[in-house]
């Protein structure tokens, strides 16, 4: 099996938010905010197309995998060094895409946001923000294809990168491209907690 990976296009965002609704359709955090399975990766994916278009695409931080098809697979999200914040006029661009996502849950999903932001490392780093893999070609190595190379670049220039881990189970994944687990956030206040990871430079 061949995969490619290249940077993300425009024309690529409704083909990727339906991997990554694909991906996180049992993602805790996910379900906690959209508890109804039947429309969850539709409307995950409504949030994933606005993020990706208006805040991290313009970046240069999002990558795509695909098979020897040509058949996308595959995504990961990056935002660049400084880049993790979302600028006012993003988020009024987002906001349809949100709403959308998230309707009467809107101002949980906001409150935490607010706390993944105040835990947030000040360090100069590459964030990713989301990797997923379509649950038809988990476990063949999209993941690596997708990771590696930025994780390389982030070597090569010395920098930092960060990511907050959904699943428990996620995190000896990412210990193995060399992230460590720095604690445990409670950003749902009482739900589904996330694990911060930091992994520095090689």
């Amino acid at each position: 099996m061949t995969i490619s990976v290249r940077p993300a296009i425009a024309s690529d965002v409704p083909e990727l938010a339906r991997v990554l609704g694909a991906a996180f359709a049992d993602d805790p955090i996910i379900s906690w905010l959209v508890p109804d399975s039947r429309v969850r990766p539709r409307r995950a994916g409504y949030m994933f197309a606005a993020m990706v278009r208006h805040q991290f695409l313009p970046g240069g931080g999002v990558d795509v995998a695909f098979d020897e098809t040509g058949r996308m697979l595959g995504t990961a999200v990056w935002a660049p060094p400084g880049g993790w914040q979302t600028s006012g006029p993003a988020q009024l661009r987002m906001l349809p895409g949100v709403v959308r996502a998230f309707r009467g849950r809107m101002r949980v999903a906001g409150e935490m946001a607010d706390r993944m932001a105040q835990h947030h490392p000040a360090e100069p780093h590459w964030y990713l923000a989301f990797i997923g893999t379509h649950p038809d070609a988990r476990g063949r190595g999209f993941g690596h294809a997708l990771l590696a190379p930025r994780l390389a670049h982030c070597d090569e220039t010395a920098c930092p990168a960060y990511l907050e881990s959904s699943k428990q189970e996620n995190i000896a994944y990412y210990e193995r491209f060399g992230y460590d687990l720095t604690g445990e956030l409670n950003i749902t206040d009482g739900g589904p907690p996330m694990w911060p990871m930091w992994r520095s430079p090689r």
